[in-house]
């Protein structure tokens, strides 16, 4: 700034930034100014309230901040010389005098002093002012511990710490350092002034001391929300600059079809990516399933076509590990493969009823199955009973998932309800919509559920706490198969869905704002499902028979030499 140059290191200077932070040992002293205090420049007097100015088109920056801020910045990366000189050149300088001398004194060790000048600075905030002192008088009490003064430090922690009267557990912990030396030096607890420093900072109000690292803060703050409000963001290689607004085309969203999959013989009804996105797993009318694999160049192929189910199967669970898959028959059996060789490992079934669902425990180590009698059940991998649960917990259709803590299980209870219940502490939870439920998909984080109703809408609910309904989104059509939705993209800022009317829809999960309709499919989109480890690749499920690969525009030419077993490959939707 006006042709000064920092010439030293910033790694060397130990000027102090604007924070005061220096490299200061305990017990230590810096007789260096203050940032703001500097021998060369001296700050004018601060401007009164009648000539604050704001900078900007807006009019909602004041300029005193606003340079404030900057300088905290320029003293923050090492460029205290321009600091100062910002200081100096704008009159606006970054501490009060009495917030120079208060971390002067902090770092010379002056504490009582401190004290004293911390009442001066802070606001009239009493709690605030005692919380402070606290920390700087067990500074006090540590450092003459250290310094062998243990009458002097049993006389702080007596006369000034004690009678703040907060924090006792605290004031407890102390008084052991006096009855017992061995854990006196607390390690974990004995800071440098610097630190002190640091946590006072956070403590003060900004306007006595501006936070560290606020003009990155802000800068982060308004990246993220041009990220947030863009419709199309669905990719880490995007860069983000300063030099520009942010925006993304619609090139970022699978839109389209770089592979039909057409080894099913009859409808294809669900679709799911194992967690690590190196497969796919999918369930026909056929009564079979098939287990596909993604190249390392994103096509599809065949790894196991499974059979043995005696009906048509309904769906699909993998492992948490993704080494094994399980398939559901529609009222039947449910059956384990291992996904390196194909094979059935495992039967579960129970006489005189059917299995309508299933899902694994996060550990791995447990299913649970939803029965046509509308109980639950836990079983252990060897089809040993672990627990049931009888009554209203399930219907014929449904659902069923369990949260990652292994404790509360989700299920479509009553048409118009979905049941979160406490496995250990027996509680329920409900989710109550005005129409009934056909489907619904937990996020990947737990936090929200998406719901498919009878009425063409999909809800989204934030189930922390009390459920409440924060999203709907529309467009779609349903009039008389089970549709399913899913989260998906990058950070699971998409909705994608299948419809009756043969397309895939998409959505933007923050704002609901309907992104894309994809046509290809010549049958109803049963299911959909977005790779996990790809926001670039999304599967559909129809009763054409086919599963449609989903991708960027730009990918299309990358598949015309994948392996066809089962496969072809278009474009565009188009043959």
């Amino acid at each position: 700034m006006g042709g000064v140059e920092d010439e030293e290191p910033a790694l060397k200077r130990m000027k102090l930034s604007s924070k005061g932070l220096v490299a200061l040992s305990n017990g230590s002293s810096s007789k260096e100014p203050v940032g703001g205090l500097s021998r060369d420049f001296m700050a004018r007097p601060l401007p009164s309230k009648g000539d604050e100015q704001v900078v900007g088109s807006k009019g909602v920056i004041k300029k005193e901040e606003f340079v404030r801020i900057i300088a905290k910045a320029l003293y923050s990366l090492g460029y205290g010389k321009s600091g100062a000189h910002l200081e100096e050149e704008s009159g606006i300088p970054l501490h009060s005098p009495g917030v120079n001398l208060f971390m002067q004194q902090i770092l010379d060790g002056n504490l009582d002093d401190s004290v004293a000048t911390l009442r001066k600075i802070a606001p009239a905030d009493e709690s605030v002012v005692r919380s402070a002192s606290f920390l700087i008088l067990e500074q006090k009490f540590f450092e003459l511990l250290n310094r062998e003064k243990v009458m002097e430090a049993l006389k702080t922690l007596r006369t000034e710490i004690t009678p703040l009267c907060i924090n006792s557990s605290r004031i407890r912990e102390l008084s052991s350092y006096i009855v017992s030396p061995s854990p006196r030096l607390d390690i974990g607890r004995v800071r440098s002034r610097s630190k002190l420093l640091e946590e006072l900072q956070k403590m003060l109000p900004p306007t006595v001391m501006i936070p560290e690292k606020r003009l990155e803060h802000l800068v982060e703050q308004a990246l993220i929300l041009q990220r947030e409000a863009c419709p199309f963001h669905n990719s880490l290689d995007k860069e983000m600059s300063l030099y520009s607004d942010h925006h993304c085309g619609k090139d970022q969203i699978p839109s389209s079809t770089l592979q039909i999959l057409d080894a099913h013989d009859d409808e294809v009804w669900f679709v799911q990516f194992s967690h690590n996105g190196k497969y796919l797993a999918s369930a026909s009318n056929d009564r079979t399933a098939i287990i596909w694999e993604v190249g390392i160049n994103g096509g599809l192929t065949v790894k196991h076509r499974l059979t043995g189910h005696q009906k048509p199967v309904s769906s699909v669970s993998w492992s948490p590990n993704d080494h094994e898959l399980l398939t559901c028959g529609v009222e039947e059996a449910i059956r384990r493969w291992d996904v390196s060789t194909g094979k059935c490992i495992q039967l579960y079934e129970k006489a005189g009823t059917g299995l309508v669902s299933c899902t694994w425990f996060p550990c791995g180590k447990y299913i649970l199955c939803g029965f046509s009698d509308k109980s639950i059940c836990m079983w252990e991998l060897d089809g040993k009973e672990v627990e049931s649960w009888k009554g209203q917990k399930t219907l014929k259709i449904s659902d069923l998932e369990i949260m990652d803590n292994g404790k509360e299980i989700l299920s479509i209870c009553k048409p118009n309800s979905v049941l979160l219940f406490n496995r250990e502490t027996k509680d329920e939870r409900f989710i109550e919509e005005y129409q009934p439920i056909t489907a619904f998909s937990l996020s990947k984080d737990n936090k929200f559920l998406l719901v498919n109703l009878l009425t063409q809408e999909i809800h989204l609910w934030n189930i922390e706490g009390d459920p409440r309904l924060v999203g709907k989104y529309k467009g779609h059509r349903r009039t008389r198969f089970i549709i399913r939705s899913c989260f998906g993209g990058l950070k699971q800022a998409f909705i994608a869905s299948g419809s009756e009317d043969s397309q895939v829809y998409i959505w933007h999960r923050s704002s609901g704002e309907l992104i894309e309709a994809l046509p290809g499919h010549s049958g109803s989109v049963n299911c959909v499902s977005w790779n996990p480890a790809n926001p670039h690749m999304l599967a559909s499920a129809s009763d054409d028979r086919t599963i449609r690969i989903w991708g960027l525009n730009s990918l299309h030419n990358n598949y015309q030499n994948v392996p066809s077993n089962g496969v072809h490959h278009y474009c565009n939707g188009g043959s």
